[in-house]
């Protein structure tokens, strides 16, 4: 994929009937932007980034953000920010495709 391009999400949402789909949009030292890709009942469990912050922003269908402590209900239009350490994730519980925007920084997993 060349840059800068205008793109369609959705479009390069990889989906999987086994487990979440992702795909990578764009990935450098700085940021990483991907496409996670849920079939209904598929869940990206309780995870933390260190030294990375990320965005969840919900293009298509519904579901729930995890937290540790909470879930929040989601669908399209609906952004959530997961700071550095913060434990999240994500579980489709609508009864069609969820796809949700992913973006992080900074792109590479500090050493």
């Amino acid at each position: 994929m060349r840059h800068p391009e205008v793109l369609r999400p959705t479009d390069l949402a990889a989906y999987r009937p086994d487990k979440m789909g992702k795909s990578t949009i764009f990935a450098s030292s700085r940021l990483l932007v991907g496409i996670n890709a849920f079939e209904p009942g598929q869940a990206h469990e309780l995870h933390a980034h260190h030294g990375m912050d990320k965005i969840y922003y919900v293009l298509e269908g519904e579901g729930v953000f995890l937290l540790a402590e909470a879930e929040l209900t989601m669908r399209a239009g609906d952004l959530l920010i997961a700071p550095d350490g913060v434990p999240h994730g994500v579980r489709n519980t609508g009864a069609v495709r969820l796809a949700v925007l992913a973006v992080l920084a900074p792109g590479e997993h500090p050493r």
